[in-house]
């Protein structure tokens, strides 16, 4: 992949790819759904950005773990907060949004996709299962799709394969 860079603002006219965000020219450039985002500073130099995720999954205290009672919510907490520092050790610029089963979950997905842009959002499998949250799975990929039109969407089957899940889209 070649990444053109240059400091001259009339540039921009022969490349239609750029796009004005916030005053700075922008330039997006995807290749086989590997994605790397360059920004221009000041001075015309190139600064690399690493690809920005959203972590969505349901928060501990909410999951019911009767059926495997040698978990707690901090240990699950715990594990989860390793998988998301995985993430950032393999590259990614990683935020996590732990919701409820509905009250506020809508509000706090939107407040985390409104503030700032993310190449990729994965959604964590306990909100796709049991098949009672599947309003809950609904109302949050919804709520992507309308907030994230750019972002690629991918989703683990546990915690332990997120990694692998956003990597089959987003390359660190």
């Amino acid at each position: 992949m070649r990444v053109f860079a240059t400091s001259d603002p009339g540039c921009r006219s022969a490349h239609p790819g750029y796009k004005v965000a916030a005053g700075r020219r922008v330039r997006d450039f995807d290749s086989n759904l590997w994605h790397v985002r360059a920004r221009w500073s000041g001075m015309g130099t190139v600064t690399m950005t690493k690809p920005s995720v959203l972590a969505i999954g349901l928060d501990p205290t909410f999951v019911d773990l009767s059926v495997m009672p040698q978990f707690t919510p901090e240990l699950v907490r715990s594990y989860l907060d390793a998988q998301i520092e995985g993430l950032r050790t393999l590259g990614y610029d990683v935020e996590s949004c732990l919701i409820d089963l509905g009250d506020t979950a809508e509000a706090v997905t939107a407040a985390a996709l409104n503030a700032r842009r993310y190449d990729c959002v994965v959604i964590g499998a306990g909100l796709r299962e049991p098949p009672e949250r599947l309003l809950l799975f609904e109302t949050i990929l919804n709520r992507v799709h309308r907030l994230a039109p750019d972002a690629a969407i991918c989703f683990n089957t546990r915690p332990a394969d997120t990694a692998a899940a956003v990597q089959r889209w987003v390359k660190p």
